[in-house]
């Protein structure tokens, strides 16, 4: 494991540390506390006796050098105090063996990481090594062979279903699906306006909170079917996770609902393959859910049981998270009645490479790669691009996009003509078919929460343009000498200019001072 948050003091217990048995064999780290309110009880107990670690304070100054980032020990220690403490272990090792080697580790535990940013925009489908993760807890290790799914609630005929009934008695159904964290981005509203930290650590994504794979499962609706339909009043599908997750002091699995008409439009699949092959454990091995064109948080992993209910679930990651509030709601006044509750994704882009702060030596073109992304079935149909901060935009020929799909991403290329030299701010834009683009500035999309930083993506590169004839000749001086270009920051150790050069340019300008 990673060293500890500078902050965080030791844990050390308080009491009896309980044990809590495993609800199925053959699911190891799957602890049901949905159905059993007195288990809910006794860590309520246990947790309000202990003084966690505060979140780390990282939103007001520089994040640590570090990789993991932020480490989580917070959610450590509640899994350590109720039992669980071995979860954030196997966990990571889970991490170590499914992911690429190069992830970067935004947050250990509950795990969130995102892939090297220019090997992201390489291929269109997204390896499942550096596909994005964003957990809510640790990872459970469930049997195959032992798995079961219920469709409880509200349906005429509740089941009880296995894998291999998933996998036989309905019709197959591949999809390639885009999937985005809401908090994509979200460093960039950290850096200009910071917001709430939460308890969860709302982790300072940068852009590779995104990803795309093939799915290859079963559509909820003919499940649905199967089980005799929807009883009257029944408008929501409720998801249940087998992960354990903390809200306030109190313990739950991860649940979360979508309404039953995203459902009938055949756009929530149960997939147990992901690129054409089993779901890694990471991503939610041996089920999980894919919400199309959703956030990912109602994309629920490890999944064991659907419930038909009537109105949106009251479990607190539907509830109390992923709301989107206006810029006048903050720590002072945020409730959760007064945010609403994020479920489409809006159109988004980001420039993959070059990165912000290169510097970069071009001959007047500089090349430009990224993604453009829109949810809710819609599809980006024009990508501009802009090296001047966005007074001048230039349109990505649809040539350098990558094919166009209902809810899924496109990648882009362009090469982008710049004469002017020093700093630069290269920006994005993206429009869908529905005539949406992304507001022009951060601040224009600054939330409490930080979630969906849905502005147009900013990048500063220091731009030398080497066919401009004294910008030649001076690269030349350095190439002769042996000195680097960059970084710009390394000292010219040799004259600027001779004397005779510099009288004799003076001269030409007439001196410095005027004559009267």
């Amino acid at each position: 494991m990673a060293p500890a948050e500078p902050h965080a003091r030791p844990f050390v217990a308080k009491g009896e540390i309980p044990h809590f048995e495993e609800e199925r064999d053959g699911w190891k780290g799957y602890v049901e506390w949905e159905k059993y309110p007195e288990k809910k009880r006794k860590v309520e107990k246990i947790m309000s006796r202990y003084d966690f670690p505060d979140p780390p304070q990282f939103q007001l100054g520089p994040l640590p050098d570090t990789n993991p980032i932020l480490t989580g020990e917070r959610w450590k220690q509640y899994h350590q105090a109720c039992g669980l403490g071995h979860i954030p272990e196997v966990s990571w090792v889970i991490v170590q063996k499914e992911k690429a080697e190069d992830m970067i580790h935004v947050l250990q535990f509950p795990y969130n990481g995102e892939p090297s940013r220019k090997r992201l925009v390489e291929t269109e489908i997204t390896n499942n090594k550096d596909h994005f993760v964003r957990n809510h807890g640790g990872v459970p290790e469930i049997d195959a062979d032992k798995y079961t799914l219920d469709i409880a609630g509200l349906v005429n005929d509740p089941k009880r279903l296995t894998l291999q009934d998933l996998k036989t008695k309905f019709p197959h159904q591949t999809n390639t699906v885009t999937i985005q964290c809401s908090g994509t981005r979200r460093i960039e509203q950290i850096r200009e306006y910071p917001g709430d930290g939460d308890e969860l650590i709302n982790a300072p994504w940068g852009e590779g909170a995104i990803g795309t794979a093939r799915w290859t499962g079963v559509s909820l609706k003919k499940v649905i079917k199967y089980c005799g339909g929807l009883r009257e009043g029944a408008g929501h599908l409720e998801f249940y996770g087998a992960d354990t997750y903390f809200k306030k002091g109190k313990v739950y699995n991860y649940v979360v609902s979508v309404p039953w008409r995203k459902v009938k439009a055949n756009e929530v699949l149960l997939a147990w393959d992901m690129n054409g092959e089993p779901l890694p454990r990471i991503h939610g091995f041996p089920l999980r859910v894919v919400v199309f064109g959703y956030i990912g948080a109602r994309s629920v992993k490890w999944l064991y049981e659907v419930r038909a209910i009537r109105t949106e679930s009251a479990a607190p990651v539907q509830r109390k998270e992923y709301l989107y509030y206006t810029p006048q709601v903050g720590k002072q006044n945020a409730r959760y009645s007064n945010g609403f509750s994020i479920q489409e994704m809006p159109v988004s882009s980001a420039i993959m490479a070059p990165r912000d702060g290169d510097q970069i030596v071009h001959d007047g073109r500089v090349a430009l790669r990224g993604w453009a992304y829109s949810g809710g079935g819609h599809w980006p149909v024009r990508v501009e691009v802009s090296a001047d901060g966005g007074s001048v935009w230039y349109e990505v020929p649809w040539e350098r996009m990558s094919r166009k799909y209902f809810h899924a991403w496109r990648l882009w290329e362009a090469e982008l003509p710049v004469d002017a030299e020093g700093w630069l701010e290269f920006c994005v834009r993206t429009w869908d078919n529905a005539m949406n683009t992304q507001p022009t500035y951060v601040r224009s999309a600054w939330n409490w929460d930080l979630h969906v930083t849905s502005s147009a993506h900013r990048i500063k590169v220091y731009s030398i343009n080497r066919s401009r004839p004294e910008t030649a000749a001076r690269l030349k001086q350095l190439e002769d000498r042996g000195i680097p270009v960059v970084p710009i920051t390394h000292p010219i150790e040799f004259d600027l200019e001779s004397d005779e050069e510099y009288e004799r340019n003076m001269e030409a300008q007439g001196g410095r001072d005027p004559e009267e």
